[in-house]
């Protein structure tokens, strides 16, 4: 889990299957599939998709919320933020690296004895 801050609103994100859930839900894709298709970035810069990181954004921060708490859809959410800078690379890095920790993090096993 980690906080963000979009423009002037901090907003808490929790990569959990809680968020891939709401994602699908509400957009009727994968999330995972969609976060793979930015693999497709270092080849092709222009297919950068600035509405599919508001979109991760959005799902990490309602399960961040958790279930049965009041939250805005994604269009009054994006709504209610002041701005959005693009360019702001901390704000990209931090969505992006809890979706990675969040989704795609790998744990030791070990054996029961």
């Amino acid at each position: 889990m980690r906080t963000i801050k979009i423009g002037e609103k901090e907003i808490g994100l929790k990569a959990t299957p809680l968020a891939l859930l709401f994602y699908q839900q509400s957009f009727g894709t994968d999330l995972i599939g969609d976060f793979t298709k930015m693999e497709k970035l270092q080849k092709d810069p222009s297919t950068f998709d600035t509405v599919f990181i508001l979109k991760l954004a959005w799902a990490m921060a309602k399960a961040h919320e958790g279930v049965g708490k009041k939250f805005p859809d994604f269009m009054n959410w994006v709504a209610e933020l002041e701005e959005f800078d693009i360019s702001d690379t901390d704000v990209l890095n931090a969505i992006l690296n809890e979706a990675m920790e969040g989704f795609f993090r790998r744990r030791s096993r070990t054996k029961a004895k």
